[in-house]
């Protein structure tokens, strides 16, 4: 796989500077937000800030152990223009789809630093990634002999991953993919059997995928996924009949979001990273890689509708907007929180006002789940100000319902 090479500066995770306001208005840049909306010709909107994902890949080099190769997965944020800007910044992409597949592709990713995952591979999505030449994580033993049909009816000999369903989970994870029963990936414990049988399936073992979950601001939780990962990577390794090249760890880092929520301190892990690549002496010519999605996009985009109602409901304030959970399900709740809780929103006003209101937002649909914001103390905005949703560079546009009542597509924007 490539490498970035980047110059180790600091230990410290680089803070970054993120959307400003000035005299009442939110900067994208050095842009006024209103520049940034006549320009596109409408909202709803997405921005996504090009600076702030390099400065958050620049920290990650500077802080990670050199060795550890970092992959975009694409599920966070597949729009075209992110994913070429990333290709250039990371050792790998990781895709769920042929769709996301093919946006890869033409970012320029060689196909060897591609990697398909994803419990329910279509026989049409196995035989394109094994025409491609692209990795990929085996998720069961029956996906297993359909890659060896395929690829021997195709003259080929397709590149695997196992992917790993651990005995343990990553604690305090927003969403946890592993310990239990899960449908991803192979249990551990039937792994060093299969092992021992790979050399029946005509395919080229790579290595281990070993993801156990997302979202986690907590360090100690990861060091203590990222010390049981290894351990159960050599414990597998053993089984291995001849080589293998990589061993993928999973991400898991997460991003503030709520109030309370802590900034990730990366130290401690990339610390611990370095003593565990020290610990394991065979594994000094695998490559070890961390797949991250929302950690490198999520904290670069906004979502910005516009204020075209404004009422008052028996003493609750409403701010209405042209933009809602159809372009931007997971901020109104309805992905995987249980008790709602508001995304950091701000006000770009037209006119400056320092007054604050107790503000709910919400969006056009015909559903009292169709909010944006919440009893929330916010500047006093009018109609035609933007309300801006800060965090939502991850999991936005693509992960909802769109289509939802039949209203305009959001735009998208990298900036």
């Amino acid at each position: 796989m490539k490498k970035q090479s980047a110059q180790k500066k600091s230990a410290h995770h680089v803070s970054l500077n993120y959307f400003p306001m000035k005299k009442g208005r939110l900067f994208v840049g050095d842009k006024p937000l209103e520049q940034v909306v006549a320009m596109v010709g409408q909202t709803p909107l997405y921005i996504y800030d090009r600076q702030l994902i390099t400065e958050r890949m620049t920290s990650l080099r500077e802080i990670l152990p050199e060795k550890i190769q970092l992959h975009y997965a694409m599920k966070a944020n597949p729009m075209p223009a992110v994913v070429q800007h990333l290709a250039s910044l990371v050792d790998g992409l990781d895709v769920a789809s042929q769709g996301e597949m093919l946006t890869a592709i033409n970012a320029g990713m060689p196909p060897g630093n591609i990697s398909f995952a994803g419990p329910g591979k279509t026989d049409a999505e196995l035989k394109a990634a094994i025409a491609a030449q692209i990795v990929l994580n085996v998720e069961s033993e029956n996906e297993l002999r359909r890659i060896d049909a395929f690829g021997k009816a195709l003259g080929l000999t397709p590149d695997i991953a196992l992917r790993v369903n651990p005995d343990f989970e990553l604690k305090s994870s927003g969403m946890k993919m592993s310990g239990g029963a899960k449908q991803f990936g192979i249990d551990a414990e039937l792994l060093p059997e299969l092992l021992t049988r790979l050399a029946e399936f005509s395919v080229h073992f790579v290595g281990f995928h070993i993801f156990s979950g997302s979202q986690n601001l907590n360090s100690e939780a990861l060091m203590d996924v990222h010390n049981k990962t290894f351990e159960l990577a050599a414990q597998l390794s053993e089984s291995v009949q001849g080589d293998f090249g990589q061993i993928n760890i999973g991400g898991g880092f997460g991003i503030p979001y709520f109030p309370g929520d802590k900034v990730l301190d990366l130290q401690p892990v990339a610390e611990n990273l370095q003593r565990l690549l020290t610990a394991y002496p065979q594994f000094k010519d695998k490559e070890i890689i961390i797949e991250l999605g929302r950690y490198l996009v999520g904290e670069a985009g906004i979502y910005v509708s516009k204020v075209i109602d404004k009422k008052d409901s028996r003493g609750q304030n409403y701010l209405i907007t042209d933009g809602g959970l159809h372009h931007h399900l997971s901020n109104s709740g309805n992905f995987g929180q249980v008790i709602r809780k508001n995304y950091p929103v701000r006000i770009s006003q037209r006119k400056e006002s320092s007054v604050l209101e107790n503000t709910t937002v919400v969006g056009p649909l015909c559903t009292p789940l169709d909010t944006l914001a919440n009893k929330m103390d916010l500047p006093k905005a009018e109609i035609g100000d933007l309300v801006v949703i800060l965090q939502s560079g991850a999991y936005g546009k693509s992960a909802s319902p769109e289509h939802f009542l039949g209203h305009p597509a959001v735009k998208e924007l990298l900036l």
